[in-house]
């Protein structure tokens, strides 16, 4: 089989998992708890990854282009380093009795794997378009199933619907409210939970913007519902998110043009929808409920704002007191698997990289994620890559109050769209010759 077929074939692959991530969680869930060994289920595509990356490696060697890319790109040359620094530090919190096994291999999974995935797409994306040509089917078409299900969830199931397929204690909880209200259940859909939903909605939002634009019909009923999701999430980090996102995606937008007049007009927009919303939510308990989580009625003691903020400033502590780190698995969610260690969870992605891996570990991801951003915006005349810096904005401020990169659904379709729109293909392209034009005779 020469290079190319592989290539194809290979991307086949790479776009099944694309198209499977937003209902996997239902599907493993399902099949675990059926079948048992639920978390063998939940890792199949970290399976088919590790399967597919000597391959992916094969292919790059036997390209001297993609090769010499490899070598020379910053991105890469961070990645070897971060997962040369998760690997010392593994053995070294192995060792010294910080981490058990599976906490150690479940923070391994969840803070690299989205490594081996960008690079696997970047290389068959230079190998072959398929996944160019049709990454709009592959993001658009399961994210409507995930839209409609919401929506069903929401207006027409019964609230503990999910049980029918494992969902529980042992499991995914059924269903979720805000801070234990009864009367406001937050849809999670086929993810695994509301805030990883909103959050995948934010890098979807933009998409149907800019990349649905033949059926109206479809493109409208897309937006509206995954508005209406959204908002039932309940998930203020995704809200703020997209606002974000969508600033951002009118910020590059070329068509726009950003003058004194337009830039007034917004302020001033801005502030009267500020004020009203101040009005509204002074008047309005369940909009409290929704968006401040402050009601009197809670059921809860301690609220999720004070417990959040409570667990930045303890995040902020370890890093600032162990430099260093304690090592993968020590922290984030998989330190619930960390027997005879209490979990920390920092609700917030970075501390909980910095918790882990030291102060080392936190610059080093800071790092990609400055260059991966840098990159999106030079190549921002491309349709993905400018979805992608618009979402990435939105998701950076995500990650700022939750741990939204370790959910698998997102941190698989971001990063692996990103290998895509980032891969050298653009590069290895011929080049046009350019077409002198005759100066006019004077």
């Amino acid at each position: 089989m020469n290079s190319s077929k592989l290539a194809l074939r290979l991307s086949w692959i790479i776009a099944a998992i694309l198209v499977l991530l937003p209902i996997h969680a239902l599907l493993t869930t399902w099949a675990g708890s059926n079948f048992g060994h639920q978390d063998l289920f939940r890792i199949w595509k970290e399976i088919v990854v590790v399967a597919i990356l000597p391959l992916a490696a094969y292919l790059a060697w036997t390209s001297p282009p993609i090769k010499r890319w490899l070598v020379d790109s910053w991105i890469v040359r961070l990645f070897v380093v971060y997962v040369l620094l998760h690997a010392i530090l593994a053995v070294w919190a192995l060792n010294s009795d910080r981490v058990n096994g599976s906490a150690l291999i479940y923070s391994l999974i969840v803070n690299l794997r989205f490594v081996g995935f960008w690079l696997i797409c970047a290389v068959l994306a230079a190998k072959t378009s398929f996944l160019q040509k049709h990454w709009k089917k592959l993001l658009i078409v399961p994210a409507a199933t995930v839209i409609i299900f919401g929506i069903f969830q929401n207006l027409v199931l019964p609230t503990d619907f999910l049980r029918h397929f494992g969902y529980g204690p042992e499991t995914i909880p059924s269903y979720q409210t805000v801070d234990s209200k009864p009367w406001l259940v937050r849809i999670q859909s086929t993810l695994r939970g509301a805030n990883p939903l909103g959050a995948y909605l934010v890098l979807l939002i933009p998409a149907i913007i800019l990349a649905v634009r033949k059926n109206w019909i479809f493109k409208s009923g897309l937006l509206i519902g995954s508005a209406y999701v959204l908002y039932y999430t309940y998930s203020r980090s995704a809200w703020l998110g997209l606002v974000l996102t969508l600033a951002a995606f009118l910020f590059i937008d070329r068509r726009i043009k950003l003058t004194r007049q337009w830039l007034a007009a917004a302020i001033l927009a801005a502030l009267i929808i500020l004020a009203g919303t101040l009005q509204f939510l002074r008047t309005n308990q369940n909009v409290q409920d929704a968006l401040l989580h402050t009601s009197q009625t809670s059921a809860v003691t301690v609220t999720s704002n004070e417990a959040r903020l409570s667990a930045m400033k303890q995040g902020v502590k370890d890093v600032a007191s162990e430099p260093l780190g304690r090592g993968p698995g020590t922290a984030g969610p998989a330190s619930f698997r960390n027997e005879g260690h209490e979990a920390r969870i920092s609700e917030n992605y970075f501390l909980q990289i910095g918790q882990e891996v030291g102060a080392i570990g936190l610059a080093l991801i800071v790092g990609i994620m400055v260059l991966v951003g840098y990159q999106l915006w030079q190549r921002r005349d491309d349709e993905l890559a400018r979805i992608l810096f618009a979402s990435f904005i939105g998701l950076t401020f995500i990650n700022l109050i939750s741990h939204a990169w370790t959910d698998d659904t997102l941190a698989y379709l971001f990063w692996g769209l990103a290998g895509i729109a980032l891969s050298p293909s653009l590069k290895l392209r011929p080049r046009q010759p350019a077409v002198r034009r005759s100066r006019p005779l004077r």
